[in-house]
């Protein structure tokens, strides 16, 4: 069994095309390649969502939760797969069983945990789960495709 890797701010910006306000992983406690990875994603007031979701009471919208178990999977993939500097990009295909079971306010630290649920050289298949302090806020089953990034 290798051991669990972990990734700072600049290794997930050298591995994720994605940058703010759209990045959503604030860093990679372990990634053990071709089974899991647990990232983080903290929450603060600062996040532009929060002012239209809702006022008075701001709350985390769910698909950026699942967006955020998806970037957390595609790290996973990149790693796992071996695409770092390679210009593949993971794209979703199939978001399947999300439940939302608590909200996610401010301040707080969300835990990203996503593992294979089937692997191929294209497309792969994840389950992810997000919570605070060991309280689930969301469980989604989602399908990715592994592909070359458009061309500009």
């Amino acid at each position: 069994m290798s051991e669990p890797i972990s990734y700072d701010i600049p290794k997930i910006l050298a591995a994720l095309p994605h940058r703010y306000p759209m990045l959503l992983v604030d860093r990679v406690v372990s990634l053990v390649p071709d089974e899991q990875i647990h990232a983080v994603k903290a929450v603060t007031f600062n996040e532009g969502f929060f002012q239209g979701h809702f006022p008075g009471r701001p709350i985390m919208p769910g698909v950026l939760q699942i967006e955020a178990l998806a970037q957390a999977a595609g790290i996973l993939a990149i790693e796992t797969l071996q695409l770092a500097g390679s210009g593949k990009l993971v794209y979703f295909m199939a978001i399947e069983e999300a439940k939302f079971r608590n909200p996610v306010e401010p301040g707080v630290l969300l835990n990203l945990e996503a593992g294979f649920i089937q692997k191929r050289a294209r497309v792969c298949k994840f389950w992810g789960k997000a919570s605070i302090e060991g309280k689930v806020t969301c469980e989604v089953q989602f399908t990715a495709m592994i592909a070359d990034a458009p061309n500009t």
